[in-house]
C-alpha cells in the first residue's frame, strides 16, 4: 500500500496574505490594494490637471470630475483585476456580445417604470407640486445641451460604480467568503459611499444608508440573474437620468438638470427630502417592483 503523504502546513504569512490553495492574495489583501489604487489615480489625475492649469475647471464641471473617477474606477479595478485576481477583466461581467445593448436598454426600461411609480404615487398623494417644464424657461439649445451633459455623466456613473460595487467588490469578496456575504458587504459598502454625498445629516444618514444598501442588493440581483453587469448598468444610468432629469427629484443629494419642474414636501421619511428617493421608504416598493421586472425579463430570456 502507498504511504499517505501528510499535508504540508502552510507558513504563518502565506495563512495571512495568500488564499488557501490559489497562488494569489486572499481577497481582503486585494481589496485594500484596489482602494489604494483608486486613491493613487485619482492623485495622480489631479495633479496632471494641476500642472495643465485646468484642475478647477475640470474638477468642478459634472463631466470633468466624473471622468476623473471613470479613470480611476476602471483603471484600478482592470489592474488589480489582472495582477492581483490573474483573471480577465471582461470576467467580471463585463464582455461585449450580442446581448450587452439588449440589456443595457432592459435596465433603462425597467427604471422609466419605477421611477415612473414613485413619481405618480407621490403625486397622487400630494407629496410633490408640479411646477412646469424646463423648456418653459430655458431656450431650447439650453435645455439639449444639458439634457447632453447628464446623459454622459449618468452613463459614465452608472459604469464606473457597476464595475466596482457589482463588479470588483461583490466579486471578490464572494471568492473569499460566499456569494451571500459578497452581496451584504458589497452593497453595505455601496451604502456607506454614498453618505459622503450632499444633503446627508445625521438625521437623515440611517434612512440614506439602509436605502442605498437596498438599492445595492437590488442591482446585485440583476447581475445574479445574467452572470454580467450590462443589465445593473443599464439600471443605473436610467435611475439617475429618470430620476433627475426626466422626473426633477435629487440625485443622492445632487442636482440634476430637470425638465420636469417639481416642489417636494411630503414627509422626509417617505419622500427621502434633498437626497431624494433612495433616503425615503418610498423607495422600497420600487425595488420590488424593479426586482419583479428584473425577474420576469430573465426569466422569459433564458426559457
Amino acid at each position: 500500500m502507498s504511504e499517505i503523504q501528510p499535508t504540508q502546513e502552510r507558513s504563518i504569512p502565506a495563512r495571512i496574505f495568500l488564499s488557501p490553495g490559489e497562488p494569489r492574495l486572499r481577497a481582503g489583501w486585494r481589496l485594500l490594494i484596489q482602494t489604494i489604487l483608486v486613491i493613487v489615480l485619482i492623485i495622480a489625475a489631479s495633479i496632471v490637471l494641476f500642472l495643465l492649469g485646468v484642475a478647477q475647471e475640470i474638477l468642478n464641471s459634472a463631466v470633468g470630475s466624473t471622468l476623473v473617477l471613470f479613470i480611476a474606477f476602471t483603471g484600478s479595478v482592470y489592474i488589480a483585476r489582472r495582477w492581483l485576481d490573474r483573471q480577465s477583466f471582461e470576467s467580471l461581467g463585463v464582455k461585449l456580445d450580442k446581448h450587452t445593448l439588449v440589456f443595457v436598454l432592459a435596465g433603462i426600461g425597467i427604471t422609466l417604470v419605477q421611477m415612473g411609480f414613485i413619481f405618480a404615487v407621490m403625486l397622487a398623494v400630494g407629496w410633490l407640486t408640479f411646477e412646469g417644464f424646463a423648456w418653459e424657461v430655458d431656450p431650447i439649445s439650453v435645455v439639449i445641451t444639458n439634457v447632453l451633459t447628464f446623459i454622459v455623466v449618468y452613463i459614465l456613473v452608472g459604469w464606473q460604480e457597476e464595475l466596482l460595487s457589482r463588479g470588483y467588490h461583490l466579486q471578490t469578496i464572494a471568492s473569499g467568503t460566499n456569494l451571500f456575504w459578497g452581496v451584504v458587504v458589497s452593497s453595505s459598502v455601496f451604502g456607506l459611499i454614498h453618505l459622503g454625498n450632499p444633503n446627508v445629516s445625521w438625521t437623515n444618514a440611517v434612512g440614506i444608508a439602509a436605502g442605498i444598501f437596498f438599492a445595492g442588493v437590488y442591482l446585485a440581483y440583476a447581475y445574479i440573474r445574467t452572470g454580467q453587469l450590462w443589465l445593473s448598468i443599464g439600471l443605473h444610468i436610467g435611475w439617475n437620468f429618470f430620476q433627475g432629469v426626466l422626473f426633477g427629484f435629487p440625485v443622492s443629494g445632487t442636482d440634476a438638470y430637470a425638465l420636469t419642474r417639481i416642489n417636494v414636501h411630503g414627509p422626509e421619511l417617505w419622500t427621502g427630502g434633498a437626497f431624494g428617493p433612495e433616503a425615503g421608504l418610498i423607495v422600497l416598493p420600487s425595488l420590488v417592483l424593479g426586482g419583479l421586472l428584473i425577474y420576469l425579463y430573465t426569466g422569459r430570456r433564458t426559457s
